[in-house]
């Protein structure tokens, strides 16, 4: 009876060290692919950190270690006709002000779509999902017929809020916080206006602070497509003390000898505000996104 019973015990034994080393193995296979992965991921950032400290020859070459020409480049970027750090400032005033009139306008819409229903709002809201299919390309000569018949006005071509306005009230920025409202308790609503809030009130006092989330989420989403921006600003912005990042960078990568230890480190400057950004948020982001589309 005791050997039977110590040969189960060490086949139970002998089957728990198995599946522990199968587990193992499955686990340390998981992660060299992450690790793989995450190294494709982040070697263009890495590839174009040792650029910025290199001579454009050696990069041309594919030479991959630290060099030593890093402050002739930082002087080159903005020493040169392009005005570089005016274009950090233009992308900086255009981005921070596109991503809070976004939120505030796109979160109001969404908030009211959802607390106010009825069908006629919802047809509304269809037609609007349906402008998402549009692309933006097809928009660009009615928005700069538009913009040009208000040249004169702070509204005119070569402005930097013909470059905001577009992009305050997206159909997909008001379809994200409609799906977080649907989760959003209705009792507060009502409690509150029992209290006798009214309806702004309501809006900024109690759905805000409960959404705080879902606006990191929106305002990285934001913050990175105006930052990223060049289609809109290339027509729109005509002068060259009005130009953007992404303007600039590709005015460095189209002359006839291009210095690409200057264009690296624009382009690591350009990419630091975004990165600073998203890693900043980034929990509030993954908890946002969740939230959205319970």
């Amino acid at each position: 009876m005791e050997s039977g019973t110590t040969i189960r015990e060490v086949s139970a034994t002998t089957k728990k060290v198995k599946r522990n080393v199968k587990d193992s193995l499955l686990t340390g296979f998981k992660y060299l692919v992450l690790s793989i992965v995450s190294f494709i991921s982040i070697f263009p950032f890495i590839w174009m950190i040792l650029g910025m400290t290199n001579t454009p020859v050696d990069i041309t070459a594919g030479k991959i270690k630290i060099g030593n020409n890093l402050m002739i480049n930082f002087q080159n970027l903005f020493s040169n006709d392009l005005n570089f750090a005016r274009a950090l400032w233009n992308s900086a005033v255009i981005a921070v002000i596109t991503t809070v009139l976004a939120l505030l306008i796109s979160s109001m819409a969404g908030y009211g779509f959802e607390i106010y229903h009825s069908k006629r709002k919802d047809r509304l809201f269809n037609i609007l999902l349906l402008s998402m299919m549009v692309p933006f390309a097809a928009l660009m000569i009615p928005l700069y017929r538009m913009f040009s018949n208000l040249n004169g006005t702070f509204l005119g071509i070569n402005s930097i809020f013909v470059v905001i306005l577009p992009s305050v009230s997206t159909a997909f920025l008001i379809f994200f916080f409609r799906q977080n409202v649907k989760s959003f308790p209705k009792d507060l609503v009502e409690a509150a206006r029992l209290d006798g809030l009214n309806e702004l009130s309501i809006f900024f006092r109690v759905y805000m602070p409960t959404a705080k989330n879902t606006y990191a989420a929106a305002a990285i989403i934001t913050f990175m497509s105006s930052w990223n921006n060049y289609l809109w600003p290339l027509v729109a912005l005509q002068s060259p003390d009005k130009r953007t990042i992404p303007l600039v960078l590709s005015a460095m990568g189209a002359s006839y000898t291009p210095d690409y230890g200057m264009i690296m480190t624009g382009l690591v400057i350009a990419t630091l505000p975004t990165a600073v950004v998203f890693f900043v948020l980034q929990k509030q982001f993954v908890q946002g996104m969740i939230g959205s589309v319970k």
